[in-house]
C-alpha cells in the first residue's frame, strides 16, 4: 500500500533521522521525500509503502511517536513517485497549451480541489489563491499549503499571465470572409435590447450577450454570449462581456456567470481583456467563470 503523507517536524538536526529509523523498524519504506522549509519547523511530504493492513491511524501513530505533528495523508499510486521538477514542467506545458485549464492542472499539481468540498467541510480546508491577470483562481485541500507551494503557484500564474498578454498583443484581427453581408472594416454599434446587448454592423447582428432570468441563487445571472465566427478576434466579445456585466449591475444583480466547453480557449483571454475580476472553475468538460458586478458602473440604457 502506498501513502502520500505530510507532517511537520521540528527544525533541528536528526529529527528526520529519528522518523526514518522508526519507519524502518516498523517495516515502512520511505520511497519519496519533499522538504518544505519553515522558520521553526519543516513540513515533510513522504511517499510511504506500508505493511498490509495499515491505515492512516497507524501511520499517524508512527509519525507522531517520532516527533511529527499535523499528520495528514491519503492513499496514492506510483504516480506520486514522479520527479517533482518534471511534474511542474509538464503542468506548465499543459497550461500553455490550454490556458483555461489552469485551475484543474494546478489543483492536480498540489493534490487539491478547484471546488469547495460539499458537506460543510470547506471551513476546515486551506485555500491558495492565485491571480491570472484579473482572474482569481482558488484551490483547496485539507493539508495546509506551505510558503514554498504558494510561491510555486504564484510563479505558475505569472507564467500564464505573461503568455496570455503576449498572445493578445500578437493576435491579428480576423478579416470577415469575402462575400458575407457584414461590411468591411466597419465598427459595430452596441445596442441594449431588454436583457441583451447586441453588436450590429450595417443592420446585421454580429454578436449578442444576453442575461438569462435570475437563477435559484439570488443575484446570479447566467450570460449567453456569441460572436459571428467571421467577426471574432476583433474585440467584440470583450466589449459585449463588459457591457452585459454593467447591464447586470444596472439591474441590481450581484454576479454573472459564463459557462462553456472546457476546450474553449477564448474565454480566459476575453475576461482578462475586459478588465473584469472573475473566478474560473473547470469541472469535467465544462468551464465556468463567475464575475462580480456589484461595483461596476451601471450601463445607461
Amino acid at each position: 500500500m502506498l501513502w502520500r503523507v505530510r507532517t511537520t517536524l521540528p527544525d533541528r538536526p536528526g529529527a528526520l533521522a529519528v522518523l526514518a529509523q522508526n519507519c524502518g523498524a516498523s517495516g515502512v519504506n520511505i520511497l519519496g521525500l519533499q522538504i518544505f522549509p519553515g522558520v521553526e519547523s519543516v513540513t515533510d511530504e513522504l511517499v510511504l509503502r506500508t505493511p498490509s493492513g495499515w491505515g492512516l491511524a497507524e501511520i499517524a501513530e508512527l509519525i507522531e511517536g517520532s516527533g511529527g505533528e499535523n499528520v495528514s495523508g491519503a492513499q496514492c499510486t506510483e504516480h506520486a513517485l514522479v520527479d517533482q521538477p518534471a511534474r511542474y514542467v509538464q503542468a506548465a506545458r499543459n497550461i500553455l497549451a490550454q490556458p483555461a485549464s489552469f485551475p484543474e492542472v494546478v489543483a492536480r499539481l498540489f493534490d487539491a480541489e478547484s471546488d469547495p468540498v460539499a458537506g460543510g467541510l470547506a471551513a476546515v480546508q486551506d485555500v491558495m489563491e492565485m491571480t491570472v491577470g484579473d482572474v482569481h483562481v482558488q484551490v483547496r485541500r485539507t493539508a495546509p499549503f506551505t510558503a514554498t507551494e504558494h510561491a510555486r503557484g504564484a510563479a505558475m500564474a505569472d507564467l500564464v499571465s505573461d503568455v496570455l498578454a503576449r498572445v493578445k498583443a500578437a493576435a491579428p484581427f480576423q478579416v470577415p470572409s469575402p462575400g458575407r453581408r457584414l461590411g468591411a472594416g466597419a465598427s459595430p454599434d452596441y445596442l441594449v435590447d431588454g436583457d441583451a446587448v447586441v453588436a450590429v454592423v450595417e443592420g446585421t447582428t454580429v454578436g449578442l450577450a444576453r442575461l438569462r432570468a435570475e437563477t435559484v441563487e439570488p443575484g446570479l445571472r447566467q450570460v449567453d454570449l456569441s460572436v459571428d465566427p467571421a467577426w471574432q478576434r476583433r474585440g467584440i466579445g470583450t466589449r459585449l462581456l463588459t457591457d452585459v456585466a454593467r447591464l447586470a449591475a444596472s439591474q441590481s444583480s450581484g454576479e454573472i456567470v459564463l459557462t462553456t466547453r472546457a476546450d474553449n480557449q477564448a474565454v480566459l483571454p476575453m475576461v482578462l481583456a475586459a478588465g473584469l475580476r472573475g473566478r474560473i472553475r473547470m469541472a469535467a468538460d465544462e468551464l465556468t467563470v463567475r464575475i462580480p458586478v456589484r461595483d461596476l458602473k451601471p450601463l445607461s440604457v
